[in-house]
């Protein structure tokens, strides 16, 4: 393990100005929301449309990094590029979805741990070989009704804290993901809670797999209402209430924090983050607070193109302005005209 590569990736992957793009959608999620726009799930289609998004002139200036699929880092544009290189042409850091997705966990299957550590050694070695220099692993949390439970919290930290330490063997980059879902009627205090006990099981976890803070990054949600809670939390407090619950749990060492967009509409994706980093220097956030958006930066291009490749300038056109608004939010400059 090379913990200055490590600490200057994680560092390039929240440059000022900068987010992610997760574009590591499995094959059944892309499949819905392709349904959604009635374009038929293929390899083609998948690679044609995000082939369209790693081609947008100029999305440099505003992503770092992406989140790949395994079919898609292994997949060639229709000139046989292949997609990766679309990406590090463009100074974009690759990156890799490993976890398996989130099972139910025994014995109630009330909650869900994520699974993928089996061989994950050996994938690690052959994704470095393709070009991936970050990974990414999600864990999912409910709340309400005594959840997230204990059990929970301590079987997904185990599994991110282990999917970490193998990453940084490695080189690479682990993002670290736990989400409390944004599903339900709780208030935004109880959301608070949750990611709070959640958060701390995570790192200290981390701490006791040896997984070096300074070579990491934190995929988190925003601290949120449920998205049925009558009463719907503003910009301004959800941007208190999320740096102040990091605060009390996220070492300073970390680098970064990327947000998920997690439910959230695009605009209210993007005033969220945006009030985040207005907030940060009077509330003494350590970290750099970015972006690590999927819907919130690919629902306009995905409509625009809807799997007519006669679309693609504009769909491009309709991601670069969400990349343009998402890193304007992600500087605290957000205006509903940036």
């Amino acid at each position: 393990m090379d913990v200055q590569t490590l600490a200057e990736t994680a560092r390039q992957l929240v440059a000022d100005g900068k987010g992610l793009l997760a574009a590591d959608e499995s094959t059944r999620t892309i499949t819905k929301r392709f349904e959604k726009v009635n374009v038929e799930s293929t390899a083609r289609t998948r690679r044609d449309y995000r082939e369209m998004l790693f081609t947008t002139d100029g999305i440099g200036d505003f992503l770092s990094g992406v989140i790949l699929y395994d079919e898609t880092i292994r997949q060639e544009g229709k000139d046989g590029t292949p997609l990766v290189q679309h990406l590090t042409d463009k100074g974009i850091i690759p990156g890799i979805k490993v976890d398996t997705g989130a099972k139910p966990l025994a014995p109630s299957g009330l909650e869900k741990v994520t699974e993928g550590l089996d061989g994950l050694r050996e994938r690690f070695t052959e994704y470095r070989e393709m070009g991936a220099r970050f990974t990414k692993w999600r864990a999912v949390y409910s709340v309400g009704h005594g959840l997230p439970s204990r059990q929970c919290m301590r079987a997904n930290a185990h599994a991110l804290a282990r999917y970490a330490a193998l990453a940084q063997e490695q080189d690479i980059v682990p993002v670290v993901e736990p989400e409390v879902l944004i599903d339900g009627d709780h208030d935004i205090a109880a959301c608070r809670a949750a990611t709070e006990r959640v958060l701390a099981q995570v790192f200290a976890e981390l701490d006791e797999q040896q997984v070096v803070p300074e070579g990491m990054l934190l995929k988190p949600n925003m601290v949120l209402s449920g998205k049925e809670a009558s009463n719907q939390a503003g910009p301004d407090e959800v941007a208190r209430e999320t740096i102040a619950a990091f605060k009390r749990v996220v070492p300073a060492a970390v680098p970064g924090i990327v947000f998920l967009s997690g439910g959230q509409s695009d605009e209210q994706a993007t005033l969220n983050l945006d009030a985040i980093n207005r907030w940060k220097d009077e509330m003494g956030a350590p970290w750099e607070l970015s972006f690590s958006y999927a819907r919130a930066l690919q629902q306009a291009p995905m409509q625009t193109w809807a799997g007519d490749n006669d679309n693609a300038r504009q769909a491009q056109q309709a991601f670069l302005v969400r990349a343009r608004a998402t890193s304007a939010a992600r500087q605290g400059r957000y205006t509903a005209a940036a």
